[in-house]
């Protein structure tokens, strides 16, 4: 110090030589070199402090601040480029994790030495850096440091930590928190950002990432089997990212996910996925429920990445579908009796449905892709039609054997899980109204000949019929079980009228049906037998003093009868349909009758009477003797009671063939006629003109119980320019404009 005329005035070099640098700057060099533990006592550090702070309060020209500010940096950048480089240097050729531990250390002792100045100098920080709006000290040592040491070292110390990383993923143990420790020394290096640690280490990781996993991936795909492969790469993606959690910034992950997804799944995505002996379809062959799983998830983390899974699923169960049709065809093909009950085939496309619905749902999380490839797959199944009759009439049929008595003996919990899955069977099927005609057909029989199992089993069926196709599919159906529930609340009040005006032994009901919600029947004009033709006069009177606008139409081909008959001294219970008891109520004289006088006297047509006729003289009960013996019935055959008809049973059923199909297909077109040209009126009366191609699309997405060919629509437009509704555009035949 100085004792000059101008008062205690600090000299700079005083200052600066005599106490600050041998006191603070010499101590803290040699303390670091030593490695000792590097304090001051608090003497000493007042002392220094309260130096700096006089050079620095000091009127001008004696303030010294600037000359102290630059000192500070020059004396950081004397000791990092003179000790520090050099050790560093040393040490860049003796293996990664030596550089590495001194790096380390000689970080340590420059946030040491940058903390100690930052303290000696603090006035200097508060107030001539911020008034002069320089970096901070802390901030000074840090560039110095960047300058000096890291833009020399970074190079190296990044192949280092690159090669580290390596060694880690080939399974060696390596020294976690000294690469976090100069992970964050790249951090620090931005100066607030992380510009440092994304351009000079984490872009030369990525790199060396993709080299990595470039060469796992062809060592891997030609080795291992698709489930093998798929182990080690759910393994490595769980391991990058572990690492990142280790050692790396958080901001990498996303990146480093990206590069390692795409370079062993992106890359063989395809590969994987068809590889013979192993592929996804062998998987699902297999039912590898956990592979299958395995592969589903690390798909799902590409972009598109599900979808060539989904369409393997897709093409796979289509081909288990095409199996069960095969099958049936085969069987077909071996001379197996073509017939509308094949409950082997149903219940085999219900199985493969409910074993991928299952897949879909456990295994691929019921996403999006595979519920379309399921859909679209059984869309092709389901309306693969082989032999004579349609999937529509199987599944119909099958539907028959589970409703009716005497079909599938069944819980009723059995029921209700058949019924669902017949349902989500028929969602897939393309002509819902063919198949709703003939269930209707079906259910009619059921319902008239008291064969229905079970009321409540027959209303969920249609209940769940309704919910999958609205109102409109299943209003006949309801009304059907609604007849039969009002005709159930008026058989007592007849029966009433009945015993005060007949004095006939018969029992004699009467169903009444609205002819809108049934299907049509053929009505012959049988001629009865005097007490039946009483019974039904007496409930014509009664009926029509009840209901005056209502008409009558009897279906006598519908009706059924219990007929008491004696053979010697035994009587049996046929139970019979009207016209079979008609028929077995000619021979109680004993008379002999030819066919035609048969047929004469019962006023019915051949196609109807010889069916009854067989049901009696041909059938496993020959109530009726018929002459010549055999099982073909002829115009020239004589017919009597058969007076040597025995049995053991006193309750015997005769069933009588069936000469009515169980549905139209006329009416089914027909229906389909007026739905196609409802839902092109209606278009056309909301659009005023459409182009051909534009109509065709909006009535097929509109029409949704049958799917027609175009050239079907087509046809029917043209009836409809016939009657007036549309017309051709006169400037583009293939616009059409509608006429209001």
């Amino acid at each position: 110090m100085s004792n000059s005329a101008q008062g205690n005035i600090i000299q700079l070099e005083d200052g600066w030589n005599n106490v600050i640098k041998t006191g603070a700057i010499d101590v803290l060099e040699r303390t670091l070199d030593n490695g000792f533990d590097t304090s001051f006592e608090p003497k000493e550090y007042i002392r220094i402090y309260t130096t700096c702070y006089d050079m620095c309060t000091q009127r001008s020209p004696y303030n010294w601040s600037r000359d102290l500010y630059n000192r500070h940096g020059e004396t950081i950048e004397q000791y990092l480029s003179n000790t520090v480089l050099p050790a560093l240097r040393d040490k860049s050729g003796q293996g990664g994790t030596i550089l590495l531990n001194e790096l380390k250390h000689r970080w340590s002792n420059h946030q040491i030495m940058n903390k100690w100045l930052k303290k000696f100098f603090t006035y200097l920080d508060r107030y001539y850096v911020k008034h002069h709006s320089l970096p901070t000290l802390e901030q000074a040592g840090l560039r110095h440091f960047k300058d000096e040491i890291y833009m020399n070292v970074k190079d190296n110390t990044t192949n280092s930590i690159i090669s580290l990383i390596d060694e880690e993923r080939e399974g060696e143990i390596i020294d976690k928190t000294l690469v976090k420790n100069i992970i964050e020394l790249y951090e620090q290096m931005g100066m607030g950002s992380l510009d440092s640690y994304t351009n000079d280490l984490e872009q030369p990781l990525l790199d060396a990432t993709r080299a990595f996993y470039g060469r796992k991936r062809e060592d891997w795909i030609a080795r291992d089997s698709t489930p093998d492969y798929l182990i080690k790469a759910e393994k490595a993606l769980v391991e990058e990212k572990e690492r990142v959690g280790a050692y790396l910034n958080t901001a990498t992950e996303p990146k480093l996910r990206s590069v390692v997804e795409d370079e062993i799944l992106q890359k063989v995505q395809m590969n994987l996925l068809e590889k013979e002996g192993s592929g996804c379809g062998v998987l699902l062959a297999n039912d590898k429920t956990a592979d299958l799983q395995r592969m589903f998830s690390l798909f799902s983390r590409l972009e598109n990445g599900l979808q060539p899974m989904a369409d393997i699923v897709e093409k796979f169960i289509t081909s288990q579908g095409n199996a069960c049709t095969e099958k049936r065809q085969a069987r077909l093909d071996s001379g197996q009796k073509d017939k509308n009950d094949d409950p082997d085939f149903v219940k085999s496309l219900i199985d493969l449905h409910e074993k991928y619905l299952g897949v879909i749902r456990e295994t691929f999380s019921s996403h999006h892709l595979f519920q379309k490839a399921l859909k679209n797959s059984f869309e092709v199944i389901v309306n693969n039609d082989v032999g004579t009759f349609s999937n529509a009439e199987l599944m119909s049929t099958f539907c028959d054997r589970i409703l009716k008595s005497g079909g599938e003996k069944l819980s009723e919990t059995e029921v209700e899980q058949s019924l669902d899955r017949i349902v989500q069977l028929f969602s897939f099927l393309t002509d819902k109204d063919m198949f709703a005609e003939i269930y209707r057909n079906q259910l009619a029989k059921r319902l008239l000949n008291q064969r229905s199992a079970s009321d409540d089993a027959e209303k969920a069926m249609i209940a769940k019929l309704k919910v999958q196709c609205g109102t409109q599919f299943t209003s006949k159906m309801e009304g059907m079980l609604n007849d039969l529930a009002v005709g159930s609340e008026q058989k007592s009040e007849f029966d009433a009228r009945m015993e005060q005006q007949t004095d006939t032994k018969l029992s004699f009901g009467v169903q009444v049906l609205t002819i809108g919600h049934w299907p049509s029947y053929k009505a012959p004009e049988v001629a009865l037998p005097p007490q039946m033709q009483k019974c039904m006069e007496v409930f014509k009177e009664w009926h029509d003093a009840k209901h005056q606008k209502r008409r009558l139409t009897w279906v006598h081909s519908l009706g059924n009868a219990t007929v008491r008959a004696t053979f010697g001294k035994k009587s049996y219970d046929l139970q019979v349909t009207t016209l079979q008891a008609i028929v077995l109520n000619s021979f109680n004289d004993g008379k002999t009758y030819g066919f035609n006088e048969l047929k004469e006297l019962l006023n019915l047509e051949d196609i109807t009477l010889k069916p009854l006729l067989h049901s009696l003289s041909c059938g496993k009960h020959k109530i009726i003797s018929k002459t010549p013996a055999n099982n073909k019935i002829n115009s020239t055959d004589k017919f009597c009671g058969n007076p040597k008809f025995s049995s053991n049973m006193r309750k015997i059923r005769i069933p009588v063939a069936n000469v009515d199909s169980s549905h139209s297909k006329n009416r089914v077109e027909e229906d389909r006629s007026v739905a196609i040209e409802a839902a092109i009126v209606r278009i056309m009366k909301a659009r005023k003109a459409l182009s051909h191609q534009q109509l065709v699309a909006e009535v097929l997405s509109q029409l949704a119980f049958f799917k027609p060919q175009p050239r079907v629509i087509k046809k029917r437009i043209e009836a409809l320019i016939d009657r007036e509704y549309l017309e051709r555009s006169a400037e583009n035949s293939q616009q059409y404009n509608y006429l209001a």
